[in-house]
Order: C-alpha cells, then structure tokens, then sequence
C-alpha cells in the first residue's frame, strides 16, 4: 500500500491545524500540520491525565515542537528530527510544524473522536 502524504483524508482541518491521516491494519499514518502557537493541552482535558494516550513514532518535516511529558519532564523535537512519544503527553507548536506520524489505529482513532469534538466538528 501507497498514498502520497498530501492525498490522504483530513480528519481535522481547521484554524490552520490540519490532520491527514489513514489506518492501515493495526496501524495509523498521519500527516500533521500545526501553526506556531497551536497547543493541544486544552484539547485533550478530559482524556486520562489530561494527555493523549496513544504512542506515537514521527520525523518533524519542518518547524518544531515542544512535548510535555505527564512526568514532568519536556523536551524540543525539530526538523530533521525522529522521535518516540510514550502513552501521557501533550504538544504545542513552538514554529509552523508538519510531521509524519505512526500511532496504533484504534488507539488514534479514539483521540482524532476527542479532539473532533473538543473542536466542535462532530
């Protein structure tokens, strides 16, 4: 299977917060793009410890982002970058950021529904 990353279905696309994504058996690919500033914290109040849940693998395309880990602990991911997320942790764009990004499907899915709804798209 094959998909040019800027062919993917939106999931979310507002504000300048897009995200492309499609499930491929157990797993998820995303295309994500957030403005600077755009800062997912408010969005996920209400999941378990106020964080996503999900883990995720990525490469930062462009820009950069910081992450807050439920531990306390944070650190800058930037362009050019791969990373692992753990299950507990929150991100805001800290420059114009577009990544791509491996997650379990279900798990993803179930996040993509929250912040759907937070963003009042459903």
């Amino acid at each position: 299977m094959k998909m040019a990353i800027d062919s993917m279905p939106d999931r979310i696309n507002i504000g300048g917060i897009r995200f492309q994504s499609q499930d491929w058996g157990e797993m998820n690919v995303s295309h994500i793009h957030l403005p600077a500033g755009a800062d997912a914290a408010p969005l996920l109040q209400g999941m378990p410890g106020d964080c996503c849940q999900v883990p995720h693998w990525g490469l930062v395309l462009e820009g950069s982002i910081k992450v807050d880990y439920a531990d306390g602990q944070s650190e800058q991911v930037s362009a050019g970058e791969a990373y692992y997320w753990p299950a507990g942790h929150s991100v805001a764009a800290t420059a114009d950021y577009r990544a791509i990004e491996f997650s379990p499907a279900k798990g993803m899915g179930e996040v993509m529904d929250h912040l759907r709804g937070k963003l009042g798209l459903d």
